[in-house]
């Protein structure tokens, strides 16, 4: 029940995140995000390596999609509180962090598995984004950023699913430890 909890949830905060900055009202995209991250914190039974993969998950937004806009290659609906990449395209790939664990941890230290669905998936879902709710805009011309994308997206995910394996290992051996070596 958690793994499906939590890939509905990450696809529902998705929608709401690209429809809601679409709109020009980021901040119901933000707080669902937030919603969504409090929530599987709260039942989580991987809490440490969560946050490790929200801060690791947040580096990653800020420098794949910080690039992006850097060059010029997106353009983004509701662009206030940039950094540079909107804040609300940094609360989605936080949310995103929150499936690591959870529906994603099929990924973790499969870096080869990793890296293809995050070469493939990554770009989709900011087409979807584009051309379904005009949140991103490509400019033209708009291979480059999709290039970009993928290689981003594949490098990201490949190494968050080696992170996330290290810490699913660390966290196992800290609970098998006697808690005096602790």
């Amino acid at each position: 029940m958690r793994f499906w909890a939590n890939l509905v949830g990450y696809q529902l905060v998705w929608f709401v995140i690209v429809i809601s900055a679409s709109r020009g009202q980021p901040w119901l995209g933000i707080a669902a995000s937030l919603v969504f991250i409090v929530l599987q914190t709260f039942t989580s039974t991987t809490r440490k390596s969560d946050m490790r993969a929200l801060l690791a998950t947040f580096i990653c937004g800020f420098l794949l999609d910080g690039a992006l806009v850097a060059v010029g290659w997106l353009h983004y609906a509701s662009p206030l509180l940039s950094l540079p990449a909107p804040v609300w395209i940094l609360a989605l790939w936080m949310a995103f962090a929150m499936t690591l664990n959870h529906s994603m941890a099929f990924l973790r230290g499969k870096t080869v598995m990793a890296a293809l669905l995050g070469g493939i998936g990554g770009p989709l879902a900011y087409l979807g984004a584009a051309r379904g709710f005009n949140a991103v805009i490509f400019v033209a011309p708009a291979w480059h950023a999709i290039a970009l994308l993928a290689i981003g997206w594949a490098i990201a995910l490949a190494a968050l699913a080696v992170l996330t394996q290290r810490w699913a290992v660390e966290s196992t051996e800290s609970t098998l430890q006697p808690e005096h070596m602790q």
